[in-house]
């Protein structure tokens, strides 16, 4: 079974921050070569680091009010090739995050509260019938 996974997961330094959230199962699992990292918001063309977005309403905005939502589609959807090519059935995605949090993601307001929701990628996963595990 192939698993795509949150490349923050893995150890790559691509979050908004320039950090990652490594977590040492999922960095066995890419060694194992049983899964594929991916970063949807670089796919799309957003740079690291990056401003911190979340979303509001049916738009992805920045912390500074930049709307990078047509990069986040884009990202969302070359991720999802790679999902595709590899034949992924399962992801592992990164909590809370407007790409990838499944079920909880931040409320748009930038304080930290979270609302009830799935990320751009985890929807578009979650459309082509591949289960999301959200990991935190």
């Amino acid at each position: 079974m192939k698993v795509i996974v949150s490349a923050c997961l893995a150890g790559i330094h691509c979050r908004y921050d320039c950090a990652s959230q490594e977590r040492e199962s999922i960095k066995e699992l890419v060694r194992k070569g049983e899964a594929i990292p991916v970063c949807p918001e670089q796919l799309g063309g957003l740079p690291t680091p990056r401003p911190p977005a979340e979303k509001q309403g049916d738009r992805i905005i920045t912390k500074c009010g930049s709307d990078v939502t047509q990069q986040y589609n884009q990202g969302a959807l070359e991720a999802f090739k790679i999902s595709e090519l590899s034949g992924a059935t399962v992801a592992y995605l990164k909590s809370r995050s407007p790409m990838c949090g499944s079920g909880f993601i931040y409320d748009g307001s930038f304080s930290g509260k979270l609302t009830d929701g799935d990320g751009v990628f985890t929807r578009v996963l979650k459309n082509n019938n591949i289960t999301v595990i959200s990991v935190d």
